[in-house]
């Protein structure tokens, strides 16, 4: 008669395999299971894993070194427990498990960079809806709409300039500003900003007001006059915004 494996064995030989997979240093490998067999388990498994972030961090693996960045991998096949099966999130779970190792030695850039690496595919396959919007709408007396496939980011270190040849050791005195869009032909554009756009994006992004409103806000607290070459240098932003596909025009009333 052929011996049967209960629920509880076959959950524990489960366990002990995922776990050996994940850490072959700190689990053996469960019994009855072929080392050549093992082994090609272990390889495929891993490299799965390593050469999809690879693909998502390709700056962070070349500023590493192969060493240390596959070193890393391993720590994140070991040691992290995602949130979600899903691999266009894999790389959003490894910058979490970057955000866990703070102050285990990791260059301090390291988290930023990630992120700013990760921002491209997070904006290409953004699936939000878009709002309702007038596209030849007043951006000055009415609502200016921001596009939901923008982000406005503001970064301690110069991510977009770190690489093997760039290593820095201090932050700048002044944040790094970038702005990231998704162009009307679906390509990510990356682009350094102005602390007053940065600024009026966050003005513009809260919906709150018009676009007149906000250049008013933007003048108040930058400490300056809204007059009219003021207001007409913003409106002349504003076009431009719209025109480039970071505002999509104005809300419909």
């Amino acid at each position: 008669m052929a011996r049967t494996c209960s629920v509880p064995d076959l959950h524990r030989q489960q366990a002990a395999f995922a776990a050996h997979l994940r850490d072959p240093q700190a689990h053996p490998a469960p019994p009855g299971i072929d080392p050549r067999r093992m082994a090609i388990y272990r390889e495929l498994f891993f490299n799965n894993i390593a050469g999809l972030l690879g693909g998502n961090f390709p700056v962070i693996r070349r500023t590493l070194g192969e060493e240390a960045w596959t070193a890393l991998v391993r720590r994140f096949y070991a040691d992290h427990r995602s949130h979600t099966p899903l691999f266009p999130e894999l790389a959003r779970e490894f910058i979490r498990f970057l955000e866990s190792r703070a102050g285990q030695g990791d260059p301090p850039w390291l988290v930023e960079l990630a992120h700013y690496e990760w921002i491209e595919l997070a904006v290409q396959i953004d699936d939000s809806a878009v709002p309702a919007h007038d596209p030849t709408g007043d951006l000055l007396d009415g609502k200016p709409v921001v596009s939901p496939f923008v982000r406005a980011l503001a970064y301690r270190w110069p991510v977009h300039t770190i690489g093997p040849e760039h290593r820095p050791a201090v932050a700048p005195a002044d944040s790094t500003l970038l702005l990231v869009r998704r162009d009307h032909e679906g390509r990510v554009r990356f682009a350094a900003i102005s602390p007053l756009v940065y600024r009026l994006l966050e003005l513009l992004a809260d919906g709150a007001g018009s676009g007149r409103a906000s250049l008013q806000a933007l003048a108040a607290e930058a400490g300056v006059s809204a007059d009219e070459a003021f207001m007409a240098q913003g409106e002349e932003m504003l076009e431009r915004m719209r025109g480039e596909g970071t505002l999509l025009g104005s809300a419909v009333p």
